[in-house]
């Protein structure tokens, strides 16, 4: 046990901890240089493409230090972006130290902050590394004060390092080696595991993530879930270095995986302990911090028939992502789906892609919405994740809405446009300090947060600004339900919450859009959004016209009166009869947020 070290790379979204674990696994020769792919860790496609890490991944080295002793090295690589802060938790749970990763051109940003302190509340020991020091703009003796300044590190040692040239690397391992610390825990104890992860594998069931805190975990075992007490038999037991590899046994401190012939998906519960059914340990495990979803929207499927598919593979997502929820609803204009919650925007347009691509299935999302809290009458608070369930404007006292406290960091230069874009958004300064770049705490809407404000504010900070935020509060608003009615019925895929002064302007763009989307008919087409029943908006889509008096040739003129006449009421029939069926696309289009 004293030669395994077990550590997490933490940093901010594209300082190169994806690049760092790529290095390392070369130094160690975990992979042949010709398997060897850039971000190889990064096994998902969508990663690939945007250049972020979702999922948190583990790989198991072995280094010969320069002691001549070998040590095993246990790496979790962990994401960067603030949507993801969840899987970065479950990793630091399993592992005594951290690798803090900076690009030293750019310096320490908003998620370096809120990891590192994450990563101390664990108890971690700390390893300071600047990359990307071959770069002309690098600035590492500036970086080294920026960290004592802001976190409070002494960073003079930190080692320098290029992940990309591989320069440096060789220190990262030996620092490892050296300054953390050995994995608590005995062998001879009874077995202790954290369940880290799961997937599901099509031929081997659920395979399980662990990390060995106590005791030893053997092939045969029969093992228990502590926290519905079902009882496996372990089939298989291997690590990943990053490849499959096959052994007998995982002792005190190691981490890898199992399989055990599980079919059930809700058997496995991410931070669940895993321990031996005859000779079980004493108490659970901590697990992890609990995570509550914060952006809710409805997923239909497109073709009917593909429902049931959908119930599947959001349950096959959910093992391997627990941090969105979902359950079953129905729409009078989208048929049945899902009500899905999700951390952030990044995070609901990832599963959703996922849904699409490992899946196959073809989707509509509606708008998505955070959660209000709604006093009625009698004193009673409910939670409205969905703008159908708002109760009569009549019953309601109060409504609160979430808000966030968010971490902005940002040159100067551009301290003008991101407070511009804060009041906007009808935000509350709470601090602003200056090191080496500004340091602003805002108070924000959550519901002005998750739409498009990351996108606006790199925008406007041409790149350079960096958010990270979190939950603090619910305060209490002018909050209205907006909803839309097409020749006076309602339809309730269109239905939003809003703040009373977005609402007329919001009312007015989804009319104007639907009138663009919505096909013409042989009848008059009205578009209202209202508020209660006070009409806010109306948009009319005129109707196809026949010119009925074309066929005379002369006469009178009430010929032609008494023709337009009879057109006048056989359109007015058909309007009272007629039922407009609207197109999936337009939803979405209409749904679309745009600045």
């Amino acid at each position: 046990m004293k030669n395994i070290r077990n550590f997490a790379i933490i940093a901010h979204i594209d300082h190169g901890k994806s690049t760092l674990a790529d290095r390392l696994i070369e130094e160690c020769h975990g992979l042949e240089a010709r398997e060897m792919v850039a971000q190889v860790l990064d096994s998902m496609d969508i990663e690939r493409e945007r250049g972020i890490t979702i999922k948190a991944q583990t790989v198991r080295l072995n280094y010969t230090a320069n002691d001549g002793n070998k040590y095993f090295l246990n790496l979790i690589d962990t994401p960067g972006h603030v949507d993801f802060s969840y899987e970065v938790s479950r990793s630091l749970a399993a592992c005594e130290g951290s690798i803090l990763v900076i690009d030293s051109s750019q310096g320490v940003e908003a998620k370096t902050l809120a990891n590192v302190y994450k990563a101390i509340e664990n108890d971690h020991e700390i390893i300071v590394v600047l990359n990307k020091v071959d770069l002309q703009a690098a600035n590492p003796e500036k970086v080294k004060n920026q960290v004592k300044e802001m976190i409070g590190i002494d960073a003079h040692e930190a080692i320098l390092i290029s992940a990309k040239t591989g320069y440096g690397i060789r220190d990262v391992l030996e620092a490892i080696v050296n300054k953390l610390p050995l994995p608590n825990g005995s062998t001879n104890a009874s077995l202790q595991a954290l369940l880290i992860d799961s997937w599901y594998d099509t031929y081997l069931g659920v395979v399980i993530l662990v990390c060995v805190k106590n005791g030893i975990l053997k092939k045969g075992m029969s093992i228990m879930m502590m926290s519905n007490n079902a009882t496996y038999q372990v089939d298989n037991i291997g690590v990943f270095t990053p490849k499959k590899v096959m052994t007998n046994e995982l002792s005190t401190g190691e981490v890898g995986f199992i399989t055990a012939s599980i079919k059930k998906v809700a058997d496995c519960k991410i931070g669940d302990t895993i321990t031996e059914e005859k000779r079980p340990c004493s108490e659970a495990l901590p697990g992890f911090k609990e995570v509550h979803p914060v952006v809710f929207c409805s997923i239909f499927p497109n073709k009917t028939d593909d429902f049931q598919y959908l119930r599947e593979a959001l349950e096959k997502l959910h093992l391997n992502d627990s941090s969105f929820t979902f359950e079953a609803e129905t729409s009078n204009a989208l048929g049945y789906g899902f009500r899905c919650g999700f951390l952030g925007m990044l995070h609901l347009e990832v599963v959703q892609e996922r849904l699409e691509r490992e899946f196959d299935l073809d989707l509509t999302a509606t708008a998505p919405s955070v959660v209000y809290k709604i006093t009625i009458r009698n004193n009673q608070i409910i939670d409205i994740h969905n703008p159908s369930d708002m109760p009569d404007p009549t019953k309601i006292v109060t409504v609160e809405e979430p808000w966030i406290t968010a971490i902005i960091m940002v040159p100067d230069q551009y301290l003008g446009e991101v407070l511009s874009l804060c009041e906007e958004r009808r935000g509350e300064q709470e601090d602003l300090s200056y090191t080496t770049t500004a340091l602003l705490k805002y108070k924000l809407p959550l519901s002005e947060v998750v739409f498009d404000f990351y996108d606006r504010l790199k925008s406007v900070s041409k790149g350079y600004a960096s958010l990270d935020w979190e939950i603090s509060c619910y305060k209490a608003s002018e909050i209205d339900k907006l909803s839309f009615l097409i020749n006076g019925e309602p339809v309730d895929a269109l239905t939003c919450i809003v703040h009373s002064s977005r609402a007329v302007k919001r009312g007015r763009e989804i009319c104007t859009r639907l009138k663009d989307l919505i096909p013409r008919q042989q009848y008059k087409i009205a578009i209202q959004a209202a508020i209660g029943s006070k009409i806010i908006a109306r948009e009319t889509i005129n109707p196809y016209r026949k010119d009925v008096t074309a066929k005379l040739y002369g006469g009178d003129v009430t010929r032609k009166m008494k023709l337009l006449e009879k057109q006048k009421k056989g359109k007015k029939r058909l309007h009272s009869i007629g039922n407009i069926n609207i197109p999936q696309s337009a939803f979405i289009q209409a749904l679309k947020v745009t600045d």
